[in-house]
């Protein structure tokens, strides 16, 4: 079973056409907060939510193939480097591997969410433009479509500006402090690496791989935000690698 998770600020339904075009069995999972309610009590920091993956792949109780994306991959290494041994694990697949590096440094946005009153400020802010005029924007910078990015923007809401804010609150100052040192993964694994992504470095990326003992995927023409606007190339990819390990 191929389990796909999503990022920030985004939905499960990022998935769809990687989803749509893999006649393998699968599932989009939905981060709490993430276009649902956000649980009563819910911490929302990064362990919580590696808590609740954990959990909810173990009750899959099946093989898993784990496909990460922005946090959906910043998850991914965090299971693969502390918690594998718990989840019935059969491959995993994340980019933005530089993200697991000792020297990594967070972005400007992640910066903004991590600061008490400019996180908040941010998002006030965002939600006072109208939403077409956020789509717009969004579309332009990342090379999506302006369905997909309407119906990004759509999805967000105070529930999960506040469920953003606390996780990337709890993950400074980077991933690696709280789940490093990185070893090699115990299951196979590819640190995919879409080459027009803002937020990512391929060298970064292919470092993170070696550490990991994982294969190395560049993704041409691919932005942030892959699963929309670049499925196709991703599944050239995905594809080879799922059946490596069948």
């Amino acid at each position: 079973m191929i389990v796909f998770v999503h990022g920030v600020p985004e939905t499960s339904a990022i998935w769809r056409k990687v989803q749509a075009g893999t006649a393998r069995p699968s599932v989009a999972l939905e981060l709490p907060g993430f276009g649902n309610p956000r649980p009563e009590g819910f911490p929302a920091t990064k362990e919580a939510y590696l808590d609740w993956l954990v959990d909810t792949l173990v009750g899959i109780r099946q093989p898993i193939d784990l496909v990460g994306h922005d946090w959906g991959a910043i998850l991914t290494y965090g299971l693969v480097l502390t918690r594998a041994e718990e989840v019935p694990l059969r491959s995993w697949a994340a980019d933005i591997g530089g993200i697991i590096l000792p020297d990594y440094v967070w972005h400007d946005f992640a910066q903004i969410w991590q600061t008490p009153g400019a996180g908040e400020e941010f998002f006030v802010s965002q939600r006072a433009q109208p939403a077409a005029e956020r789509a717009a924007g969004l579309a332009a910078l990342f090379g999506l479509s302006l369905e997909d990015a309407e119906e990004m923007e759509a999805a967000g809401d105070e529930v999960m500006a506040s469920c953003i804010l606390d996780l990337y609150r709890s993950a400074t100052p980077n991933p690696h402090a709280s789940w490093g040192p990185i070893s090699p993964s115990t299951v196979p694994g590819l640190v995919l690496a879409p080459l027009d992504d803002p937020f990512g470095d391929p060298k970064k990326s292919e470092q993170a791989a070696g550490l990991l003992g994982a294969q190395y995927a560049p993704i041409e023409g691919a932005s942030h935000f892959w699963p929309y606007s670049a499925p196709e190339p991703a599944l050239a990819v995905l594809e080879p690698f799922w059946s490596s390990v069948d």
